[in-house]
């Protein structure tokens, strides 16, 4: 059995990076946030939003600023479209930064339902 050894320093001198600043890099081309961010709404959503908006509402893209929210009723896009700028206030309290300044809000029934694997009839 070997035992494991270090690799040597690379002979373009260059260190190694963390993944995360690659792909922050990548999605930063794409229009996409840091990944920072996008883990930080996707991931908490519900700590964000409350468990009762996210019962009924998911983030669903964040782009160029834009956040997309899918909602399941009319009422709950009503209401989100309304509490916007408080939404926006809670999202920048929990990643600590203002990436996201617009939010819009769609109808599209049961937004957890391909999640779930749920049919809505």
């Amino acid at each position: 059995m070997t035992t494991w050894k270090p690799s040597l320093p690379h002979k373009s001198g260059f260190e190694p990076r963390h993944l995360s600043d690659s792909l922050d890099r990548a999605t930063r081309r794409l229009g996409a946030p840091r990944t920072a961010v996008l883990t930080q709404v996707f991931s908490r959503w519900e700590q964000v939003v409350g468990p009762d908006v996210a019962a009924h509402a998911e983030p669903r893209s964040l782009r160029d600023g834009v956040l997309v929210i899918a909602v399941d009723q009319p009422a709950w896009a009503t209401q989100l479209r309304f509490l916007g700028v408080d939404l926006l206030a809670r999202i920048r309290d929990a990643t600590g930064c203002s990436d996201v300044v617009e939010i819009q809000v769609k109808v599209v029934g049961d937004p957890g339902s391909r999640a779930r694997g749920k049919t809505r009839r």
